[in-house]
């Protein structure tokens, strides 16, 4: 994390969420982790763990390449140690946004995503139609030395009409609501790596 305390950076996310549906910390995760998330993310790659992704749920679940290019590998427990550090960092998220926003966060799902230069994924939002338990998206970038000129940013349309890209640097955090905030990645020339995941709440399931 960033040289100030883990409790003083977990805190200005759940306020930020608060007073604007949205965070970006730019020194969340400490280098060696982001490091380690991004040669474990390549490897799977390497080893063709990655498939692409698809777009709706279920049944409804198709592959759309101009919708989005990304393939991904969904995390399990205990795969990696640096896989449980990253969801050790993430659960003491998901209890400060429920001692802070009383969002009755219950569990926290995530994925790899690589996207191959060019690829992107459109405009959309992250809670599904006939699914409403994802609340808040959470997005950790595993690219160093990114610089903006390679695209690649998370743009975000803020409820103001702005929008706001996040460049998608190694180390740095995206929060967001999820039913909230339209977003869209946007192509980059070269390989974006990132976790992106979910806290999830309990909700009323498949309508």
């Amino acid at each position: 994390m960033s040289t100030e305390t883990p409790n003083a950076l977990l805190s200005r996310i759940v306020d930020d969420v608060a007073e604007h549906g949205w965070s970006v910390q730019p020194l969340f995760a400490p280098q060696a982790l982001t490091l380690q998330l991004a040669d474990e993310c390549r490897t799977r790659a390497a080893q063709g763990a990655l498939a692409p992704a698809s777009v709706g749920r279920g049944r409804a679940q198709t592959l759309r390449e101009g919708i989005r290019g990304d393939h991904i590998e969904w995390l399990e427990a205990g795969q990696s140690a640096a896989c449980e550090r990253y969801l050790r960092l993430l659960d003491e998220l998901r209890v400060a946004l429920n001692r802070g926003l009383y969002l009755g966060l219950e569990d926290y799902e995530s994925h790899f995503a690589l996207y191959p230069p060019g690829a992107f994924y459109r405009k959309h939002v992250d809670r599904f139609q006939d699914d409403d338990r994802r609340a808040v998206s959470v997005v950790l970038y595993l690219n160093a030395d990114w610089q903006a000129e390679q695209g690649g940013a998370l743009r975000l349309y803020l409820a103001d009409g702005e929008t706001r890209d996040v460049l998608p640097q190694a180390g740095c955090l995206a929060v967001f609501l999820s039913a909230e905030m339209p977003h869209e990645v946007l192509p980059a020339t070269r390989e974006r790596l990132s976790l992106t995941g979910w806290f999830r709440r309990r909700g009323a399931g498949v309508w």
